[in-house]
Order: C-alpha cells, then structure tokens, then sequence
C-alpha cells in the first residue's frame, strides 16, 4: 500500500509502547528471534527500541515515536496495534480495530482509495 500510494499520501508507522516487554507476556517467536525488549524509562530507550524494531522489520515506511507517557497510543488506542486512515480535513475516515486479529490492511486500503479518487475530482 505505502509502494503504490505514498506519492498521494502521507504514511506514518507510530512505534508505541512494547507489546511485549521482558517482564510481560511473551511470545515464543520474540524469544527465538531475540527481539525482547525491557520497557524503556526514557524517550531516548524507546527511541532505541523502535529504531531496532524499524531495522528488523525493513520497514520503508517512515517511523515516528509515541512519547514516553503513551499520548498517541492513549489518544488512539493503538494497543498493539491498529491502521488508520485520516482525511486531509485531519479526520478519520477508517479506523480499523485494534489488533492482532483487527489489523486488516486490505480495509484501509479501500478507505484510502475512496480518499484518492475524491481528491481527483
């Protein structure tokens, strides 16, 4: 989607707090792959922590940080994670359901290409 839309729209990968931190919940695969994180006390750790997670992930999107008091996850309900797609009003036009089993690309790329096809007009 970011390959195919990112010359008509702005796309933002939002790292929040880790979703499986050393001293909570974790995942078999997390343990293997070695990408256990203790949570950060600091911006400056979280800011580490995603930077890791942007280079493992290969990600091409740009990443930004949420802020170590979790506003944009509070403000979003980012948790573990979640797609939105936001107007050019700044309005949400697709807000998919928190994640895992809610994360659902294919949605918000229909509500993107809505977004595209209206500005065309």
């Amino acid at each position: 989607m970011y390959g195919e839309y990112r010359d008509r729209a702005a796309f933002l990968f939002v790292y929040i707090r880790e979703a499986h931190p050393d001293d909570g919940w974790q995942m078999d695969s997390n343990v293997s792959e070695g990408v256990v994180y203790s949570r950060p006390a600091d911006w400056s750790g979280r800011r580490s922590i995603a930077a890791s997670c942007s280079t493992n992930l290969k990600l091409t999107i740009p990443c930004v940080v949420d802020t170590i008091d979790n506003k944009v996850d509070e403000l979003y309900a980012g948790w573990p994670e979640r797609i939105f797609v936001i107007d050019g009003t700044g309005r949400i036009a697709y807000a998919g359901k928190q994640g895992p089993w809610g994360f659902k690309p294919g949605e918000a790329e229909r509500a993107l290409k809505k977004l595209v096809r209206a500005a065309r007009k």
